[in-house]
């Protein structure tokens, strides 16, 4: 609890001077150093950049042959069979006699 002694704002200008000093003390790489660097990054994502999409096309390419992909047609069963759509029905009139009529009304 000694670090909380003091002032807010001088230990907070003690801070900002204690890390432009660290900064002082950095080795920073040279331009040339830098662009070497630099470019060791660029081509190291362009081959995994390349790499990663060859593997995704090949196993989409295995894929494909296996027939991964490959729609699969469904048929649906209904409840009424489509034969006894024109089929009579027998619809009872007001007197309680069946009588025939047909599918359509």
């Amino acid at each position: 609890m000694a670090d909380n002694k003091g002032n807010f704002f001088k230990r907070l200008g003690k801070k900002i001077s204690d890390v432009f000093a660290e900064l002082k003390r950095v080795t920073w790489p040279t331009g040339e150093k830098l662009a070497k660097t630099a470019a060791v990054v660029l081509l190291v994502i362009v081959f995994f950049a390349v790499y990663l999409t060859l593997i995704g096309s090949g196993g989409r390419w295995v894929l494909d042959k296996v027939g991964f992909y490959d729609v699969v047609e469904t048929t649906s069963v209904s409840e009424t069979d489509p034969s006894d759509a024109e089929a009579p029905v027998e619809v009872i009139d007001d007197v309680g006699e069946p009588t025939e009529a047909s599918a359509e009304g």
